[in-house]
């Protein structure tokens, strides 16, 4: 560490991988990178958002010459084989070697894209996400999970890759637009509802320091992030590839993806899961499994963080029903979900934590969903 770098004011650790939050970049932060990389030559992967914001000013701070540093476009749209293959080419084509490491700087697109690279680069290399939204600091970074959209579905290509480091820097956050800041909100809603009314009890208290016109509060975000680090940590260190309690992490997650496909992105990842947290509960009250409170308790604490209750483009039910089909967690040919049946309580827990629902019920509360 630098003479004048403060430590992170947390520091977690979860398959391998050193997670810092509160380090600074240009400092603690930067430090750690260094010396993950343990001198390997670095290639900097980030979007054309994110890129001159923060992946060139960390890339001349460590030496990263031009050459060595790549650039998606930015946009879930872009989450695809198509840069896949432009990435892993440019990589190739710049001589990189299995003694190379990858340093993914950026949201949640980076974050997959660049993990996947890494994870299937000369069958592998190490990866070091620098996530740079809130919804990567706290879900995308975490957890090993990496991949591509296909246009048969979202995350349909992909690989478990643990990165070394994780390196969260709340201040980054000031530079994040407010919608997308929102969207980041959808995941700790998620987190909160599964966890306990204790969680969601903080989360809601602490709704308008993180929603400031500013920007948001440093302390309050950086509470946050630590917060939601550690849920998904500790669900991720009993259950790495989602045979059983992981599962809880997809709640929302089966309407989510499919309105985010539905609407071809143009709903945000964190927009699309709170709406599909909502959906997903008025299922589970249908089918007897949660307390006829939960869907109310969504809307109100969704509503709470300015998250939207309904698509913001028209939208079918069976639009909705037919993406759901090519979710990455059917079994069987099978779509299932992952339901709540209360603040802090899962449906199936002593079943895998997978629910079959019927076409027919899932229609019906979408169309519930979609015009209350």
């Amino acid at each position: 560490m630098s003479e004048q770098a403060t430590p992170p004011s947390a520091e977690l650790s979860l398959h391998g991988a050193r997670i810092l939050i509160g380090a600074s970049l240009d400092m603690a932060g930067m430090d750690a990178i260094r010396s993950a990389a343990k001198g390997a030559r670095i290639a900097i992967v980030s979007d054309t958002n994110v890129g001159p914001l923060h992946a060139t000013p960390l890339a001349g701070r460590l030496g990263v010459p031009e050459s060595d540093r790549f650039q998606i476009a930015a946009g879930e749209v872009n989450k695809n084989r198509i840069e896949w293959t432009r990435l892993t080419n440019g990589m190739l084509n710049a001589g990189f070697g299995r003694d190379s490491v990858v340093v993914a700087v950026g949201g949640g697109v980076v974050g997959d894209l660049a993990g996947f690279a890494a994870a299937t680069y000369m069958r592998g290399i190490p990866v070091i996400q620098v996530p740079t939204s809130l919804l990567a600091m706290i879900d995308a970074a975490i957890g090993g999970k990496t991949g591509v959209d296909t246009p048969a579905g979202k995350n349909l290509v992909g690989a478990f890759h643990h990165p070394t480091l994780v390196v969260a820097d709340p201040a980054v956050l000031k530079t994040l637009p407010p919608r997308e800041l929102r969207s980041g909100l959808a995941e700790a809603l998620k987190h909160a509802i599964i966890t306990s009314q204790a969680e969601l009890d903080w989360l809601l208290a602490n709704a308008k320091a993180m929603l400031h016109a500013e920007g948001p509060d440093q302390a309050v975000a950086g509470a946050l992030i630590e917060r939601n680090v550690r849920i998904k940590a500790a669900v991720v260190a009993r259950d790495e590839k989602e045979s059983g309690v992981r599962k809880s992490l997809n709640f929302g997650h089966t309407i989510g993806h499919a309105i985010e496909a539905a609407s071809d992105y143009a709903m945000l990842h964190g927009e699309s899961i709170a709406i599909g947290m909502r959906v997903e509960a008025m299922i589970a009250e249908a089918l007897g499994l949660a307390a006829p409170t939960l869907a109310e308790q969504v809307t109100v604490a969704a509503s709470a963080l300015e998250l939207p209750l309904q698509p913001s483009l028209p939208m079918t039910a069976d639009a909705v029903l037919a993406a759901t089909r090519t979710d990455k967690k059917a079994r069987g040919g099978a779509v299932e979900y992952a339901l709540a049946a209360g603040v802090g309580t899962m449906a199936a827990a002593g079943a895998g934590y997978g629910t079959r629902v019927s076409d027919d019920e899932v229609r019906a509360a979408v169309v519930r969903a979609f015009s209350a």
